[in-house]
C-alpha cells in the first residue's frame, strides 16, 4: 500500500499542544459536566495515540498523528464555538444542550460524544489528513483501523465504569436498552465509507457539502436519542 509523503512540521509538538488543551479543560470543568465526562475520555485515547507512537505501534507515524491531531482539531473547534456562542454543527449539538441535565447518566454523556466525533468528525478529519500529508484515503487505512480499536478497547472500559451497579438495575435496564441500539464498531465502519465518498466528492463542492450537511443531521439525531434523560 502507498504511504503518504513526508511532512516537514514535528507532529510530536502538535499532538502535545492538544493533550495540554485537554487537560486544562479536564481541570476547568467540573467532573459531572456531560462535556467533561467526554473529555476524560478522549483525552484518555489521544494519550494512549501517543503512546502507540512513542513504542512503534503504528507503521507509518506521522500519518498517524498527523491523523490524531486533525481529528482532536474538530472536537476543540466545537469546544470553541460553544465559549464564543457560535453556531456548532448539529452532530455536538445535544451534548452541549444535555451536558448539565440532571437525568443523563455519565456514560450517556460519554458515548454521545464519541457518536458526535466519530460518526461526523472522523470522516472529515481522514479527508483533512489526507490533504495535510498529499495521499488518499487508503494510504491511511491501516492508522484509521489501529486508531478505531484503541477506540474500542477504550469504550469496552467506559461501559464498565460508567454503567450503574446492580443495585440500580431500575435505572439501568432503560439505560442498558437505550445504548444497546448504537455501536461503535458500526459507526467507524461508517465513517470510513463516508471519508471515501467526501473524498470522491472533492471535485464537486456542492454535492459534498450537502453530504456533510446530511451526515451531521444524522449524527445530531442519534445524539439526541442517545441524551434521552432518564428517571431517577
Amino acid at each position: 500500500m502507498a504511504r503518504c509523503e513526508q511532512i516537514s512540521t514535528p507532529v510530536d509538538t502538535a499532538v502535545d499542544a492538544v493533550i495540554a488543551r485537554m487537560r486544562a479543560l479536564d481541570a476547568a470543568l467540573p467532573a459531572r459536566d456531560g462535556l467533561a465526562v467526554f473529555n476524560r475520555v478522549y483525552l484518555a485515547v489521544t494519550e494512549a495515540v501517543d503512546r502507540c507512537v512513542d513504542t512503534g505501534g503504528f507503521a507509518d507515524p506521522g500519518a498517524a498523528v498527523t491523523l490524531d491531531v486533525r481529528f482532536a482539531e474538530r472536537y476543540l473547534a466545537a469546544v470553541d464555538a460553544a465559549v464564543d456562542e457560535r453556531p456548532l454543527p448539529a452532530c455536538w449539538r445535544p451534548l452541549f444542550r444535555f451536558r448539565r441535565h440532571p437525568g443523563v447518566r455519565p456514560l450517556q454523556s460519554a458515548l454521545a460524544g464519541i457518536n458526535a466525533h466519530i460518526g461526523h468528525d472522523l470522516a472529515l478529519a481522514v479527508v483533512d489528513a489526507c490533504r495535510t500529508l498529499g495521499c488518499e484515503p487508503a494510504a491511511l487505512e491501516d492508522e484509521f483501523d489501529r486508531v478505531g480499536d484503541l477506540l474500542v478497547s477504550l469504550e469496552e472500559r467506559i461501559r464498565e465504569e460508567l454503567m450503574p451497579g446492580l443495585d440500580l438495575l431500575r435505572v439501568a435496564d432503560p439505560l442498558t436498552h437505550l445504548l444497546g441500539a448504537w455501536s461503535l464498531e458500526r459507526a467507524r465502519g461508517a465513517a470510513w465509507t463516508a471519508a471515501r465518498a467526501l473524498w470522491a466528492l472533492r471535485g464537486m463542492p456542492d454535492v459534498a457539502g450537502e453530504f456533510t450537511a446530511h451526515l451531521d443531521a444524522a449524527v445530531g439525531l442519534a445524539g439526541r436519542m442517545l441524551l434521552t434523560p432518564l428517571p431517577d
